[in-house]
């Protein structure tokens, strides 16, 4: 149970946080060499009546903007003020690799490899620390926005362990894909499953692009948790959201990525959420100088959960990201 199903205030920040009031705080930690403080937004709503508190967060990895986008428009068109519990946001953990439109932190590290952090490693790491102990020990709930990594694209898909109830919560979010993902070490995700939290990890576009169809993927998941958990009826802000034809989440226990055996200028012949038969061509890769043309056929039948849409490629590139 949340210290907010236990007390009528929430302390955040050394923040006091009444019933029926909302506030936004800044995560100041530390400065870079500039003096410049690292100051992370933190926008808190807290209902009258008790509830669960669910946490949503954007840009662990600055680069991700996608999930950026999604988490500013759940703000923006007030989706995170609760009936009951609490929404808390923060659109951009990673605010300086924001900045610079880079993954990693200002010192160089990926800000999701070193939680749950120290009080006296890495700059990251102290980030990582603060954020487990000031942030995570209120939440019951965390939905996690990220992007296909480089020019890798993502269908829109959510990652969970295998724990029951986040299964679940994963199928009510209702992307196409749900992928059963094991805690990568030291991610943030792991880290809040170790404090007892249920976390969704949700993927979809490419750093550095935004893409509608993932933002209102995501957004749309989010109504759907939030109402489940009795947060907020969104009986009318989802049919904005409604989707041509409803699909049942396909579960996928089992991928692999399809790599290239040469290196040149790639050409994709298949759609990200597209199923795809054994022997399939689903690409080619040439030479610029026209030498050759291989093709790439699928090894196995398959939906196609990512695809890399970078024009060269180099031997061992991963291409192709299939269920198995």
């Amino acid at each position: 149970m949340s210290r907010e199903m236990q007390n009528n205030d929430i302390e955040i920040l050394g923040r006091a946080v009444s019933k029926g009031k909302g506030i936004q705080l800044n995560l100041d930690i530390a400065k870079l060499h500039t003096r410049t403080k690292i100051e992370v937004p933190i926008i808190v709503e807290r209902a009258k009546e008790d509830g669960p508190c669910i946490l949503i967060t954007g840009g662990i990895h600055g680069d991700e903007l996608n999930g950026v986008e999604i988490v500013r428009q759940i703000i923006s068109k007030k989706f995170n003020k609760p009936t009951r519990g609490t929404i808390i946001c923060i659109p951009v953990v990673n605010i300086f690799g924001f900045l610079n439109q880079a993954r990693e932190f200002p010192d160089g590290r990926d800000l999701n490899r070193v939680f749950p952090g120290s009080k006296r490693g890495s700059l990251a790491s102290r980030f990582a620390s603060h954020l487990m102990t000031e942030i995570v020990p209120h939440i019951d709930y965390c939905i996690d926005y990220h992007t296909g990594g480089g020019e890798r694209f993502n269908v829109p898909q959510v990652r969970v362990n295998d724990d029951k109830e986040t299964l679940e919560l994963a199928k009510i979010f209702g992307s196409p894909f749900i992928l059963m993902s094991k805690n990568r070490e030291k991610s943030f995700r792991e880290s809040c499953v170790k404090q007892g939290k249920k976390v969704l990890l949700f993927e979809g576009g490419k750093t550095l692009s935004l893409n509608n169809e993932v933002t209102a993927a995501g957004i749309s998941g989010a109504l759907r948790v939030m109402q489940h958990l009795g947060i907020r009826d969104f009986g009318k802000e989802l049919k904005d959201y409604e989707i041509k034809s409803e699909v049942k989440p396909l579960i996928i226990d089992n991928s692999l990525w399809i790599r290239a055996k040469y290196s040149g200028m790639y050409h994709p012949y298949v759609q990200t959420g597209a199923y795809i038969k054994k022997g399939e061509i689903i690409g080619n890769v040439s030479d610029p100088f026209g030498d050759f043309e291989k093709l790439i056929k699928a090894p196995h039948s398959g939906y196609v959960i990512c695809s890399n849409q970078s024009p060269i490629v180099n031997q061992g590139d991963a291409l192709i990201h299939m269920s198995k």
